[in-house]
């Protein structure tokens, strides 16, 4: 299993996913965009930072870069793909998975430890977790909120593409416990595919123990399942 971490001009967590992954024993390297995907790519990180400087809106040019063609495309034949925050906001810019990324409720830039609570169990990324597990993981966004229409809301939740929303400790999902205004407190979820996923929190800065948290070691592991104990 090789990842490739797609580095954009902006990026910023690019190393740290590739030091997570291979702590995991997971192998990884960075990719220039601009070198597109090597050939015998079998899974993609869209990294945390700030793409082109979150110019225009957040991951909205890296979204356009060529090799997302290539990721849609790698996508599309069942290649594991996550995007973790600039990288779910690059998701859903590239049509990955529905609905937007937009400015933090709160208007400024957010950096701090959630709850977020796993809402199913039986997908590659959470399948290490218990359904309704409350996980602590770090966020570091301005433009976190989640937005959709309510129909098409209402179509995720129907078709139980919610990965994670956040909560409190002891996983009520309550307005108090939402840092951005999600709406429906999403904070991450599938694209059509279960092995395509998003989400706002960065589980590659909760996997080292050095780092002090390892609630996001499972998110990882959707790239290989064969490692998980």
């Amino acid at each position: 299993m090789t990842v490739a971490v797609v580095q954009f001009g902006g990026s910023n967590c690019d190393r740290d996913g590739v030091r997570a992954l291979e702590h995991l024993g997971i192998d990884a390297e960075r990719v220039w965009h601009e070198d597109g995907l090597p050939a015998d790519v079998e899974g993609i990180l869209l990294p945390g930072g700030f793409s082109y400087g979150d110019y225009l809106r957040a991951g909205a040019m890296a979204a356009r870069a060529p090799v997302m063609r290539e990721v849609r495309a790698a996508a599309d034949e069942g290649v594991p793909v996550l995007g973790v925050c600039n990288g779910a906001q690059i998701g859903c810019e590239s049509s990955l998975t529905p609905g937007a990324f937009t400015t933090n409720e709160s208007a400024r830039f957010q950096c701090e430890h959630v709850h977020c609570r796993v809402e199913r169990a039986d997908t590659p990324w959470t399948a290490a977790y218990e359904e309704g597990e409350v996980l602590r993981l770090p966020i570091a966004h301005a433009e976190g909120r989640f937005e959709i229409s309510e129909d098409r809301y209402a179509q995720l939740e129907a078709n139980d593409r919610i990965l994670f929303r956040y909560c409190d400790a002891d996983g009520n999902v309550t307005d108090e416990a939402n840092p951005n205004g999600s709406t429906g407190n999403v904070a991450g979820l599938l694209g059509e595919r279960e092995s395509v996923a998003v989400l706002m929190p960065h589980p590659e800065r909760a996997t080292l123990p050095d780092l002090g948290l390892t609630d996001g070691a499972g998110v990882l592991y959707g790239f290989d399942p064969s490692l998980r104990s």
